[in-house]
C-alpha cells in the first residue's frame, strides 16, 4: 500500500483536499467552532501518513499542486475589498491604525515570549510571522534565518486558533462593529481568519482581506526591526 501511494503521482493532493471535505462535514453535521476544516484535515493527514507509514517528502512531493494555488487564492481576495471601496475610504485612518496596532502587538507579544521564555535567535525569528499569510511568511522566515517548515506550522495554527475563537472573543469584549471584526481577524489571523470573516459577513470579509496585505507588508519591514533585539 505504502508503495502504491509514494508512486501516486497526486496520491497527496487528494488525500488532503479528501481530509478536507471530512472536515467541512464535520463542521456543518455538528456547527461547532472546534471542528474547523483545515484543523480537522490536517489531523486526519497525520494519522493517515503515521497509518501507512509514509515519509512527509513523498506525501509533500505530490501534494505540493495544492500549494500553487496559494498565492492567486489570496490576490482573489482583492474581489471583496473593491466591493466595499467606499466604505474603506470612509474609515481609512481607523483601517491604518487599527492593522498596524496589531502588527505591533503580533510583533511585540512574540519579542516578550521570547525573552520570557528564553528562546534562541532561530527560534524568534522563526516565529514572528506567525500572523501574516503563508506565502510571505516562508520568505520572512527564510530571510531571518528562522526555520521555514516550523514557521508554516504555526502561522496554519495561529489562523485556527483565531477563526475558532474570533466569535468568543468578538462576544466577550462587546466587539459589534464590522470594520473592526474584519480588521482584527485579518490582522491577527490571515487568510484562515479571512474564510471567518467571509462567514460573518461582507464588510468583515472586505476589511480582513485588506488586513491581510497590509498586516503582511507591515510585518516585513517590521520583523527585520524586531529581529535585531534578541
Amino acid at each position: 500500500m505504502k508503495e502504491f501511494l509514494v508512486h501516486s503521482t497526486f496520491f497527496g493532493a487528494v488525500i488532503s483536499l479528501a481530509a478536507y471535505e471530512a472536515g467541512l462535514f464535520l463542521k456543518k453535521k455538528f456547527k461547532l467552532a472546534v471542528l474547523n476544516p483545515l484543523l480537522i484535515g490536517t489531523v486526519c493527514v497525520m494519522a493517515f501518513l503515521a497509518l501507512f507509514r509514509v515519509e512527509y517528502k513523498d506525501y509533500h512531493e505530490s501534494a505540493k499542486y495544492i500549494s500553487y494555488l496559494l498565492t492567486p487564492a489570496t490576490v482573489c481576495l482583492a474581489v471583496p475589498l473593491y466591493q466595499q471601496l467606499e466604505l474603506l475610504k470612509k474609515n481609512r485612518k481607523a483601517v491604518a491604525g487599527g492593522i498596524t496596532a496589531g502588527v505591533l502587538a503580533s510583533l511585540s507579544g512574540v519579542f516578550l515570549l521570547a525573552k520570557l521564555f528564553s528562546l534562541s535567535h532561530e527560534q524568534y525569528v522563526t516565529l514572528l510571522p506567525k500572523s501574516i499569510t503563508t506565502a510571505i511568511g516562508m520568505d520572512v522566515s527564510k530571510e531571518l534565518g528562522g526555520v521555514e517548515t516550523i514557521t508554516v506550522a504555526v502561522i496554519i495554527l495561529t489562523g485556527i486558533l483565531g477563526n475558532v475563537i474570533a466569535e468568543l472573543i468578538f462576544r466577550l469584549f462587546g466587539i459589534e462593529e464590522p470594520v473592526a471584526k474584519g480588521l482584527a481577524l485579518g490582522t491577527a489571523s490571515h487568510a484562515i481568519g479571512t474564510a471567518k470573516a467571509m462567514e460573518i459577513g461582507e464588510i468583515e470579509g472586505a476589511m480582513s482581506s485588506l488586513s491581510i496585505a497590509v498586516a503582511g507588508l507591515l510585518t516585513v519591514f517590521g520583523a527585520s526591526f524586531f529581529a535585531n533585539l534578541l
